[in-house]
C-alpha cells in the first residue's frame, strides 16, 4: 500500500506562483510513476502532469504546458508540481496520485492509477 499527502496549497494572486508536494510512504517502491490531477467545482477530475520513475518522461495538459513543472526525489519519496503564471482557472483541489506501472500516455486518464491523496486547494484570484 501508498499513502500520499499533498501539501502546499493555498490562495494566491493571478500571475503568481506556488509549489506543491505530495509525499509518499508505506510500499514506495509501488509508487513508480507519480502525478498529479486537479478537479474545480462543477468539473470533472482532469489530468495536469505525470512523470516517470526516472524523471525522463514527463506528461502534461495542454492547459498548463509552459507554466507547471513536474519533477520527482525519490531520496524523499515525494513529487511536486511547480505552478507559475497562475491563473483564475487554475483554481481546484489538487490530487496526487502514484502507479504500479511504468509511465504511459494512458496516464492521462484516471482509470490507471492505484493510488490517491486527499488533495490540496488552491485558489488563484484575479
Amino acid at each position: 500500500q501508498v499513502q500520499l499527502v499533498e501539501s502546499g496549497g493555498k490562495l494566491v494572486q493571478a500571475g503568481g506562483s506556488l509549489r506543491l508536494s505530495c509525499a509518499a510512504s508505506g510500499t514506495t517502491s509501488s509508487a513508480r510513476s507519480m502525478g498529479w490531477f486537479r478537479q474545480a467545482p462543477s468539473k470533472e477530475r482532469e489530468f495536469v502532469a505525470a512523470i516517470s520513475w526516472n524523471g525522463q518522461m514527463t506528461y502534461y495538459a495542454d492547459s498548463v504546458k509552459g507554466r507547471f513543472t513536474i519533477s520527482r526525489d525519490n531520496a524523499k519519496s515525494s513529487v511536486f508540481l511547480q505552478m507559475s503564471n497562475l491563473k483564475p482557472e487554475d483554481t481546484a483541489t489538487y490530487y496526487c496520485a502514484a502507479d504500479r506501472s511504468t509511465l504511459t500516455a494512458r496516464a492521462m486518464g484516471t482509470s490507471q492509477w492505484d493510488y490517491w491523496g486527499q488533495g490540496t486547494k488552491v485558489t488563484v484570484s484575479s
